[in-house]
């Protein structure tokens, strides 16, 4: 993973396609590393399993994660991101189709930093990726890698 890079843990096609193009429309051109289930995007963060080949000093600049995966759930990766002290302060965003409170509150109780729902429109979906783009990837200042 380079620096400055995302993860998007997603699982949804037509959602990926949509987070890519709003990315790209907004010219966000960070390296994009894709993860489709919570088993996957924890072995990448983690380096196990088919990723215990990556320096796990090199995170990236922030995880966009979503909440229903198969095999590992989002509120399970996020758990064990926080619980890690390699991974503890990397900023995750939560980006779900669930307006459920107990998946919005859960969510901040493990420590997300941020909650997007996902819009159905594109044009709200687009501005909503844009934002958190700048924010997270322009405008937020991240901890150093190694603590």
């Amino acid at each position: 993973m380079a620096e400055g890079s995302i993860l998007l843990v997603e699982d949804n096609a037509d959602d990926e396609e949509l987070t890519l193009r709003a990315l790209k429309r907004h010219n966000l051109a960070n390296e994009i590393d894709i993860m489709r289930d919570g088993a996957e995007a924890s072995e990448c963060l983690f380096c196990t399993g088919a990723s215990s080949d990556r320096n796990l000093h090199k995170a990236p600049s922030v995880v966009l994660l979503d909440l229903m995966l198969p095999k590992v759930s989002g509120l399970d990766v996020l758990k064990a991101i926080r619980e890690t002290k390699s991974t503890s302060l990397l900023p995750v965003v939560v980006l779900t189709s669930s307006d459920e409170e107990i998946d919005i509150v859960r969510s901040y109780e493990l420590g997300a930093n941020s909650y997007v729902r996902k819009p159905v429109n594109f044009a709200e979906f687009s501005e909503a990726i844009a934002q958190l783009g700048l924010y997270w990837l322009l405008r937020n200042q991240s901890p150093p890698n190694e603590i």
